[in-house]
């Protein structure tokens, strides 16, 4: 499981370092793409299967569903850990998430979402203030 918030530099050779914690769930090799809300999704190998195959499975006569299956796949890259636990990040997925030298990189339970640092810092100022009505609307789901 993926939980807490880390922030770290990305280096001049486009390297992330991922938490230590993260890299023992990860193993060697992890896949990214785009996320919502303009920030990047990592999994782990497995998650990525399973997450890989419920896109592949949504109907491809609906265009909304044919849209998300094909960003989502399309810009999904294979990525590896060198010995010091970093990513090479790719630079179509570093530019669409408009990072600069500094992001965020939390654990979300089955995945990781790495924020530009400013973006992150921003979503939490709109969001935290709300926090106990969004709790209150997902009661549906048992939170």
């Amino acid at each position: 499981m993926f939980i807490g918030e880390y922030t770290y530099s990305i280096d001049d050779k486009k390297r992330l370092a991922i938490p230590p914690k993260f890299r023992e769930i990860l193993g060697k090799k992890a896949v990214i793409t785009k996320g919502l809300d303009t920030c990047l999704f990592l999994y782990p190998i497995k998650e990525w299967e399973v997450e890989a195959q419920k896109l592949g499975n949504l109907p491809p006569t609906q265009a909304a569903a044919r849209s998300y299956a094909r960003i989502t796949l399309a810009s999904a890259r294979d990525v590896d850990f060198d010995s010091l636990g970093r990513i090479v990040l790719p630079e179509y997925l570093k530019d669409w998430a408009g990072f600069g030298k500094r992001v965020v990189v939390t654990g979300v339970y089955k995945k990781i979402e790495i924020w530009d640092e400013k973006k992150w810092t921003e979503y939490k100022e709109k969001i935290e203030p709300n926090m106990d009505s969004i709790a209150e609307s997902l009661k549906e789901y048992g939170i």
